[in-house]
């Protein structure tokens, strides 16, 4: 057996633990939906048998055995009050229960998806083989919270088919159950094959089917927009992968096509239709006009309902494979749930207030070990207060450094102190708070102003300090000429009178963040690589003077933005390759001293 087949095949007492966890999922989040959702389809069925098995049948004898007239009305009647009365509670079910409440049960489950991805490591992200897992998770929430319900559905329906059809063909003709029996057993065991061999589909097509949805990103999302316009030679390039994407996913197909329709044929033809409209009629014809043992009645009426005791039967033809289907999927949610964040606190100190003293000793970092260490033997102190300056070419590790510092990643070798106490003593959460960061690829959110420096929710908060943070970034005046001012939504996402602001005041804006924050240690990655030479200039200044009372650790590639740093650090290949004064590092002639005649020559020349 492959190991892909090892992995699709399940115990079944781990299928039925899969699904009762996203039955509890559901019950816990809308039992009401749950619990409408089968009365009615159980409900639905009872109804069905009233109405076609017995009603249909009762009818018929009395038309073949002249039964009083007066006596059919009335059974008649009741029959009707009573379905008359059953479509009453479906309507109150299915259009205002279920649809009340579906919304709620979405929203509760998937925000306990959300709460786990937020609190994973950043690392994971990092693994192509989690994040495939991250996305298939979360795309398939909804889909198997309605198969979940599907699945109770099916199940209480199925066992209301059996138990009402069942024992009417037992008062009527027991040798009918076997014709049902013979034929539940080849349906399930093809169906379960069919179920198997669907997943191990769904699975080949996946990291393709990603791929498409990429391209597709890539064609609708306005951050695209312009480098397609003024490139579009690109979109050649992302057409051939979407091309390729395709093919790849019809060859997934085309590898299980035959196996599938041979299954398929299987399952609902010869296991099937062959029973019913071969065999087990002409047991029937044979019962009634050879034997005489079964009214013609009867007759239509078994025949009729062959095909419901059947379905009653399949609850573990067609139930069980649709709940190993679900219970894959559901396996890696739970697998995904219980991912525990490997960046925890050892001793849940709480950091101390005011600017940090920061101490890096011998530190050490691979994002994977096979690559070998990406940075290594880091040694840095670091006083409060003190403006440091991280410079060098891309790739040196300098935004790899400030992760580590923000415990995003733990090192690999070595320790990092703040305030004298290893960061992994502190509680993780409250760590972070007390440092104030702006990277290079900040996001600006589809809310508010005030939500978007604050980084939640803003309704009662205190605007002064919005506004102070936003006037020291520069971005005050901006929001003033705005008709909702703090209130302005940006980003047009969502709303369609929302603003889009320019890269300088995105900028702006995400360093109003750090400015807000009562943060120790502001880190500052890139912080005016957006801006015009004045605003940078403007922005320098103010920013040392907001945090003259704080650590402050930026970096960036313009040297003119250094100069104003206490001391600067110049990483290369992963190693502090020089640190010092922009005075020492240029008396000493060296890498920095280079760096920084290259570009003040293109001023100077």
């Amino acid at each position: 057996m492959t190991p892909e087949k090892e992995k699709i095949k399940q115990p079944v007492a781990q299928v039925w633990k899969n699904n009762w966890f996203l039955i509890k999922l559901c019950l816990s989040a809308s039992p009401a939906y749950v619990i409408f959702a089968v009365l009615d389809s159980v409900r639905n069925q009872v109804s069905i048998f009233f109405e076609h098995t017995y009603g249909i049948g009762y009818v018929l004898e009395a038309a073949e055995f002249h039964y009083p007239f007066r006596q059919v009305a009335t059974f008649i009647l009741i029959l009707a009050g009573c379905v008359t009365l059953g479509m009453v509670f479906t309507v109150f079910a299915g259009d205002y229960i279920q649809e009340k409440e579906r919304p709620k049960i979405r929203e509760k489950i998937k925000l306990r998806f959300y709460e786990k991805a937020k609190e994973l490591d950043l690392e994971r992200y990092d693994n192509p083989d989690f994040y495939n897992e991250l996305v298939l998770v979360l795309s398939e929430v909804d889909k198997q919270i309605d198969r979940c319900v599907t699945f109770l559905q099916n199940t209480m329906s199925g066992i209301a088919v059996f138990i009402t059809t069942g024992i009417y063909f037992f008062l009527k003709d027991k040798t009918s159950i076997p014709f049902a029996a013979v034929s539940f057993v080849l349906t399930f065991i093809f169906n379960q094959m069919f179920n198997r061999l669907a997943y191990r589909i769904r699975i080949a097509r996946n990291p393709h089917e990603r791929k498409r949805e990429y391209v597709k990103r890539v064609f609708y999302l306005s951050d695209y927009a312009k480098e397609l316009r003024l490139n579009p030679e690109v979109a050649d390039v992302l057409f051939q992968e979407f091309e390729e994407a395709n093919e790849e996913v019809y060859q997934a197909e085309k590898k299980y096509a035959g196996k599938r329709f041979f299954l398929g044929f299987m399952g609902r033809y010869v296991s099937n239709s062959f029973f019913s409209d071969v065999l087990y009629i002409s047991y029937l014809v044979f019962q009634a006009a050879v034997r005489k043992a079964l009214s013609f009645s009867s007759v239509a009426i078994l025949y009729n309902s062959f095909g419901r005791l059947k379905r009653g039967m399949q609850i573990f033809t067609d139930v069980y494979p649709y709940a190993c289907e679900t219970s894959l999927y559901v396996q890696k949610m739970r697998d995904f749930l219980d991912c525990k964040p490997e960046i925890v606190s050892e001793k849940n100190l709480l950091p101390a207030e005011g600017a940090k003293e920061i101490e890096l000793r011998n530190v050490s970092f691979a994002y994977r070990r096979e690559e070998g260490d990406f940075l290594r033997d880091i040694s840095l102190h670091i006083r409060p207060g003190q403006k440091i300056a991280l410079v060098g070419y891309n790739g040196a590790g300098k935004t790899t450094l400030v992760k580590l510092l923000m415990r995003l990643y733990d090192v690999g070798a070595g320790e990092i102190l703040a305030d004298g106490v290893n960061i992994r003593d502190y509680q993780v959460e409250k760590y972070r708070e007390a440092v104030g960061t702006v990277f290079q690829d900040f996001k600006i959110f589809a809310g508010n102003v005030k939500e978007n420096v604050l980084m939640d929710i803003a309704e009662g908060c205190d605007e002064e300090p919005v506004r102070r943070a936003l006037s020291e970034s520069g971005l005050w005046e901006k929001v003033c000429e705005m008709k909702d001012g703090l209130d302005t939504q940006l980003t047009t996402e969502i709303m369609e009178r929302g603003v889009n602001l320019s890269g300088g005041e995105s900028q702006k804006l995400a360093i109003a963040r750090v400015f807000y924050q009562k943060a120790g240690l502001m880190i500052l990655d890139e912080p005016s690589s957006a801006l015009d030479p004045i605003a940078e200039y403007q922005l320098n200044h103010v920013m040392m003077e907001a945090t003259k009372d704080k650590t402050v650790i930026f970096i960036s590639h313009r040297l003119s933005t250094t100069r104003l740093a206490d001391h600067i650090v110049m990483l290369e290949k992963g190693r502090i390759a020089e640190e010092g004064t922009h005075e020492e590092l240029l008396r000493r002639n060296g890498k920095y001293a280079r760096m920084w005649r290259v570009q003040a020559g293109a001023y100077l020349d």
